[in-house]
């Protein structure tokens, strides 16, 4: 926290937290964005002091306004400015690294919140989470079957069985029949079992890290406050009091995903031992015992996949309540399962010999093609929604989620392919000595190139689009500036700067068509292994010389792509567990992609925002409490959606005391577009009924904040038009020198930031709220308190 001084008053204390103020105390409550920043920058001070909190979120003052409730309100001078700390929730130490091997989960669980709007369709909405819950599980047994593809079939089985390839590496000596002169653990049963610690750790690692972090970051009990009307009436069910605090459907689904994942590796040893006891000559007893444990690998994958087809989150109350037996047996039983398995493959079994690959192919095979199922059928439900009650801002008409499911397990099968496609080539060098990877893994690789070429397309679209759209802004500039436009090379800056923002516009389209190149590219992939069960430079090996130039050309280089993205990705993590900048950069992308609760995968990365929606809901209810004071909650970018989360977790007497100052704000831009049941019109205008009132702030050169659009007379109540960015065009006696042209930052630096900062202050009120008129006379007036993205 730089220079912050970790003392000060606290929640509960005599501290200003509690002291009852004088008529007219304001707050101003800073709440940064994305990236992160120091207290001493939001409020220009070098000396600030922790009010409350912890070196994990925390609410710092100036040191010189510690005891601001005590003064004279003559002798302040506007707000007192708080700021609100979280960057730490998403970029700290260096286990955060670890979060990289997460993306996939998180990516799949933002596909839960995405769904269309849709009133009086729970059965459909009910149907919609499942689905995508079915999806983050097939996620969760990739992974773990990628493990045991690298641990099991390549180490283990391929490489320790062949001479050859364990020669030229040492440590797998003991394994080898040959190398260890026939040693107890040479045999194929017993090589798998002491390999298939290597996914069961894994597992382990998942499910600590899921738990530790729940601990940290999602424990924090809400504020209770009486549940609002229903989602039918136009409320968001972020104002439900049970949205933020998801314990019990997140332990149920830990022990779930736990569960899979160490059956995943029961499965992937017993089936080997258990196809050989099954051959001619197979003992009978053996054989029998294979059939049983089978059986009951069965089962367990039937009661996994019914704990996760049970009801999800349970949002209209606060649920304390916990499956206490049901988190504990179901990944105990799968525990003893797993070791009862190795227990059966560590048998001794005279004259058995690993030969060819594990049956990995239909693993493989069956989650990619239940995963296409999956999004396909998503993909009906989520149009089905749509058409209830339809949405012309919604991107992608409504499939988003679908698109991003369908993404994510791109995602998934890259990492799986890569990590399998590098080990072979480490282990095999000279590309001989051992089978490989599973065929599919290598039609999957030979997809890559045409979806690079396929983005490649779209990327030359969308510079020809910004050029077209720069082109038309150079008029909207010189309008702008009357007299000033004597500079061809600036204007085309400023033009240019505001055609690139306005591309994030264009994303949905992207994401669309590239998702469903991935599906059919997949599809392709899939029905070719199938098939031919060949890579694909085999299978065209007799056809034309040109297909068979484009199969060879393909595989290698999806191998070669494949493969670097495999090292960039270990490369980005080593570095971000080491250098703090790196993580930032992580951190960054983990502020837009978990501020929604794990609905669908309980291994993805925490959700902060089930901390730091209680905390500031905590804090602006007993300070406005013990004061009787007026608060505006002064919110950037990605602390504009948490100040919007917030309000709708008040309890109702508080929220129409409390103003809304938002600006770079993605609230309908991005999250109204993508996330349209929880950020839609509907929802934002119930926000805007609901507090006091609402100003927000906006630039037509910011890639990420917008206006809100709402439908009606209420969207100029909160809307200010576009802000000039720069202010100035040219030299002037105000700005002597250039003006930078400042997108996405600087919003507090704009006149305009003060002025609808005073006016909102002005028309709050201790005893009766103001009435709400755009045109209201400045009453209050304050300083500019500086908050950073």
């Amino acid at each position: 926290m730089g220079n912050a001084q970790p003392h000060g008053p606290a929640e509960g204390t005599e501290g200003p937290a509690t002291r009852p103020g004088e008529p007219g105390t304001s707050l101003e409550l800073l709440v940064h964005g994305v990236g992160g920043t120091t207290p001493e920058e939001m409020l220009d001070d070098p000396r600030t002091v922790r009010i409350t909190g912890d070196d994990i979120a925390a609410v710092f003052r100036r040191a010189d306004d510690v005891d601001a409730e005590r003064r004279p309100a003559g002798r302040r001078e506007g707000p007192v400015p708080e700021a609100y700390v979280w960057c730490n929730l998403t970029s700290g130490n260096g286990t955060r690294a670890l979060w990289l091997l997460l993306l996939p989960f998180m990516v799949v669980n933002l596909a839960h919140w995405m769904r269309p709007t849709a009133h009086g369709r729970r059965r459909t909405v009910r149907l919609y989470g499942l689905l995508v819950r079915l999806t983050g599980l097939s996620l969760t047994v990739l992974l773990v079957a990628a493990a045991c593809e690298v641990a099991l079939d390549l180490a283990a089985w391929q490489c320790a069985g062949t001479h050859a390839c364990a020669a030229r590496h040492s440590w797998l000596g003991f394994l080898s029949p040959r190398a260890s002169d026939g040693g107890w653990w040479s045999t194929p049963g017993r090589r798998l079992a002491l390999a298939s610690l290597v996914p069961a750790a894994l597992t382990g690692l998942l499910w600590f890290l899921s738990l530790r972090t729940w601990s940290a970051y999602e424990s924090q009990q809400p504020m209770t406050h009486e549940p609002g009307p229903e989602e039918g009436d136009g409320h968001t069910a972020l104002g439900r009091p049970g949205f933020w605090y998801g314990r019990r459907l997140v332990a149920r689904l830990r022990a779930a995903h736990t569960a899979a994942g160490l059956l995943t590796v029961a499965a992937a040893v017993g089936s080997a031992a258990a196809r050989h006891d099954r051959g001619p000559g197979g003992p009978v007893v053996l054989g029998v015992l294979g059939i049983l444990l089978e059986t009951a690998l069965a089962v367990g994958a039937g009661v996994v996949v019914a704990v996760v087809c049970r009801r999800g989150r349970t949002e209209r109350r606060l649920d304390g309540e916990l499956d206490r037996r049901l988190v504990r047996c179901l990944p105990l039983a799968a525990l003893v399962l797993l070791a009862l398995t190795l227990l059966y493959a560590g048998w001794e079994r005279p004259g058995w010999e690993s030969a060819g690959r594990l049956p990995g192919d239909v693993t493989f095979g069956a989650l990619a093609l239940a995963q296409g199922l999956l999004v396909i059928v998503l993909a009906g439900v989520a149009h089905s929604l749509h058409r209830t009650d339809p949405d012309r801002r919604a991107a992608m008409r409504g499939l988003a989620g679908p698109v991003v499911a369908m993404l994510a397990c791109a995602l998934g099968g890259v990492m799986s392919g890569g990590v399998s496609q590098r080990v072979s080539d480490w282990l095999d060098g000279t590309g001989t000595s051992i089978p490989g990877p599973p065929v599919l893994l290598t039609w999957q690789a030979s997809v890559i190139p045409p979806l690079l070429l396929l983005l490649l397309v779209l990327c030359g679209w969308l510079a020809r689009r910004a050029w077209r759209i720069a082109r038309g802004e150079r008029a909207a500039v010189e309008r702008e500036y009357p007299g000033e436009t004597g500079d061809p090379g600036r204007t085309r800056r400023i033009a240019s700067v505001r055609a690139v923002a306005a591309l994030t516009d264009r994303g949905p389209r992207v994401l669309a068509v590239t998702s469903a190149a991935t599906l059919l590219l997949g599809a392709a992939a899939l029905v070719g292994a199938l098939t031919t069960d060949e890579t694909p430079s085999e299978a065209t090996r007799d056809s034309y010389a040109v297909v068979h130039g484009a199969a060879e050309t393909a595989q290698a280089l999806g191998s070669w792509l494949i493969g670097l993205g495999f090292v960039l990705f270990v490369t980005w993590g080593r570095r971000a567990y080491k250098d703090a900048s790196a993580r930032r950069t992580i951190g960054i992308l983990w502020d837009v992609g978990t501020f929604w609760p794990r609905a669908a995968h309980p291994f993805a990365p925490p959700c902060y925002a089930e901390r730091a929606v209680p905390d500031l809901t905590w804090r602006i209810a007993t300070w406005t409490r013990a004061t009787g004071g007026r608060l505006v909650i002064s919110g950037h970018s990605q602390g504009s959606v948490l100040a919007a989360a917030t309000a709708w977790q008040l309890p109702r007497s508080t929220r129409r005391r409390v103003a809304l100052l938002t600006y770079g704000s993605p609230l309908e831009r991005l999250y109204g577009r993508w996330f349209p049941a929880h950020f839609g019109p509907d929802a934002l205008s119930s926000l805007h009924r609901e507090v006091d009132c609402w100003r927000n702030l906006h630039r037509r050169t910011d890639p990420i904040g917008g206006p809100m659009r709402l439908p009606g007379d209420r969207g100029p109540d909160v809307d200010r038009p576009a802000l000039k960015d720069p202010l100035a065009y040219g030299r002037t006696e105000t700005h002597p020198l250039p003006a930078p042209i400042l997108g996405h930052s600087g919003y507090q630096t704009d006149p305009a930031f003060a002025e609808e900062r005073r006016r909102l202050l002005a028309r709050l009120r201790p005893e009766v709220p103001a009435p709400r008129h755009a045109g209201e006379p400045d009453g209050a007036q304050g300083s500019t308190g500086r908050s950073s993205a």
